[in-house]
């Protein structure tokens, strides 16, 4: 007997569970960089955008996708790699910007840079760099507790 393949909302919550690389704190769904899951005949088609074009995280995002949906059975499985339109933070789920947040990383905002320290909610914070532990984030610092926190730039 042929085992039924899973739904497409069952891959989904499957891969909201695969953490993003660089900040383990959000899945690669909350992050926003799945764009798409369907079947195409017997292979399951994920599609993917990167943060950027030159994003150095891609071959381990694509390995964990690619291991979490095979440890489910997912025998034939084709990533397909999507950069038009762009990436945007615009795209990060609202769980996601709530998890960075409560990570210590302030999340985007439309202004370009954050409303508040992550740690303390002072809004008294000052910008270190335009230059973060990654390429989509910048270095700030609160000036109430003093704490340096990653803020995640709009793109």
């Amino acid at each position: 007997m042929v085992k039924p393949r899973p739904t497409i909302e069952t891959i989904w919550g499957w891969l909201a569970d695969v953490p993003d690389p660089e900040i383990p704190v959000i899945s690669l769904v909350d992050l926003g960089i799945i764009r798409d899951v369907c079947w195409q005949d017997d292979d399951l088609v994920v599609t993917v955008t990167p943060t950027y074009s030159g994003c150095p995280a891609t071959r381990i995002i694509n390995l964990d996708i690619e291991t979490a949906l095979h440890k489910r059975g997912i025998a034939s499985l084709r990533l397909e790699r999507q950069l038009s339109p762009a990436w945007t933070t615009d795209w990060l789920s609202d769980a996601g910007r709530q998890k960075l947040e409560a990570y210590g990383i302030a999340p985007p905002q439309p202004a370009g840079g954050p409303k508040q320290c992550p740690r303390c909610q002072s809004p008294d914070v000052e910008r270190i760099s335009q230059f973060g532990s990654t390429p989509c984030k910048a270095q700030w610092r609160c000036t109430s507790c003093l704490e340096p926190f990653d803020y995640f730039k709009c793109i």
